[in-house]
């Protein structure tokens, strides 16, 4: 496996950084931003050695995005994937320096990469995962907790914090295969679109917890400090908006010249997870 081999040996010394590198990245997950960006490659006719670099530092700056929103400074959660966090086995001060090292080997990974197009891969990491994106969402996120915010605000979060790695990959899919730009922009607009569905589908699921397994009806709450689309816009506005997405992304996907149906199964995928 491509992510495990970029992944330093846990003999080295500083043992413990490398050690936390590889339990954090490697503890599992579903890879959905990897797997959506060597889909999109495959889908406008490149081949998975062409992405899979770029496919993987996005997996990297994924995992290192989660081990600081784990910290007790931000999220302060104990476990991630069902196993203990990385700053509860290896402690915080380590955990922050896995995730700073997780966000240097992916652009280390791209740069020395045999891929094509590499500058345009590096551009778009940066971009989406930076304070134009990723890290913008994650900002205004903590900003709005214990308190209500507007739906202005919530889009601007579930825009930046999720939907942006996913136009990223997307656009890296497209970069991969060479794409003239207008492939790459459609792209970029369907990773959006999967990218919203993802996230309103993960509010619903944690707002339903087990009432959704009981049968009850999902409430339209506010709880522990956290703003969700359903707290927000309502459970019937975020299933209709879920629902939206996920056919506009499906529009996308069958108005590609690629005869397979992997991004449109991707899409609806993503949109029928609550159901």
């Amino acid at each position: 496996m491509r992510l495990g081999m970029l992944l330093p040996d846990t003999g080295r010394y500083p043992q413990h950084l490398f050690r936390a590198m590889r339990y954090s990245v490697m503890s599992g997950g579903k890879r959905l931003r990897p797997i959506t960006a060597i889909a999109v490659c495959e889908a406008l006719g490149g081949r998975e050695k062409d992405v899979i670099d770029f496919a993987c530092a996005l997996e990297l700056i994924h995992c290192y995005s989660l081990i600081h929103d784990d910290l007790p400074s931000m999220d302060n959660d104990d476990f991630r994937r069902g196993k203990l966090t990385c700053h509860r086995v290896f402690g915080e001060a380590i955990a922050i320096l896995t995730g700073d090292a997780l966000l240097n080997l992916a652009f280390e990974t791209v740069a020395f990469s045999e891929s094509h197009n590499k500058e345009a891969a590096i551009k778009s990491l940066s971009l989406y995962a930076g304070s134009s994106g990723m890290i913008a969402g994650q900002c205004a996120d903590i900003l709005s907790e214990n308190r209500k915010i507007s739906r202005k605000d919530l889009l601007f979060i579930h825009k930046n914090k999720t939907a942006a790695l996913f136009s990223c990959a997307c656009e890296l899919g497209a970069i991969a295969a060479s794409a003239e730009a207008k492939e790459i922009k459609k792209m970029k607009i369907f990773g959006y679109n999967i990218g919203m569905s993802f996230q309103i589908e993960d509010d619903m699921l944690d707002i339903s917890g087990n009432e959704q397994k009981a049968g009850k009806k999902l409430r339209k709450d506010f709880s522990a400090g956290k703003n969700t689309y359903p707290s927000v816009f309502g459970i019937k506005t975020a299933a209709r908006h879920s629902l939206t997405h996920s056919a506009a992304a499906i529009k996308i996907a069958e108005s590609l010249k690629s005869k397979t149906p992997v991004l449109k199964d991707l899409a609806v995928f993503l949109a029928k997870r609550s159901m």
